[in-house]
């Protein structure tokens, strides 16, 4: 019998800790951006898979994003605002199958907290439009910021240099 209580107790307790992970919220749900759009009009304007990758966090399936293996020299946008995100000079081949960038054009990016794998991950979003980029890992290249900002191509506009 005391087994089985310690049991159901363990499973309770999995079954509470996985409930408060998952009600936590984003930190700033009410925030206002500079490009305020209905989700009609996103959805509307932006290709389907930008769409879903900007305004409801989807993440493209990997290897098939038209930017992972892009190597020209320019600037990446936000797909949705267009401002400007990345420079090709800090992006590199990471080999996870995501456009991945040891650095970003920092007034420009937002840093949130998001637990949809039930625990807790650095998500980037454009701080303009609000837009999900992707998230930030601490497993990029030592010798320059030992970051890794993986990107999805859908989230992405490119502007070549002159």
């Amino acid at each position: 019998m005391m087994k089985k209580n310690h049991f159901l107790f363990f499973i309770s307790l999995l079954f509470m800790s996985c409930n408060l992970v998952s009600q936590q919220k984003n930190s700033d749900q009410n925030k206002t951006y500079a490009v305020e759009k209905t989700d009609e009009q996103w959805k509307e304007e932006l290709p389907k898979m930008t769409y879903l990758v900007l305004r409801k966090a989807e993440t493209e399936y990997p290897f098939t994003g038209k930017y992972n293996n892009h190597k020209s020299k320019g600037t990446y946008t936000c797909a949705g605002c267009n401002t400007p995100l990345y420079e090709s000079e800090n992006k590199y081949d990471s080999n996870c199958g995501w456009p991945s960038f040891d650095r970003a054009v920092e007034s420009n990016i937002e840093y949130d907290v998001d637990y949809k794998l039930g625990y807790a991950r650095t998500e980037l979003k454009c701080n303009k439009c609000g837009g999900h980029l992707g998230h930030v890992f601490n497993d990029g290249p030592k010798n320059t910021t030992g970051k890794r900002h993986c990107i999805n191509s859908a989230a992405l506009n490119f502007i070549p240099n002159e």
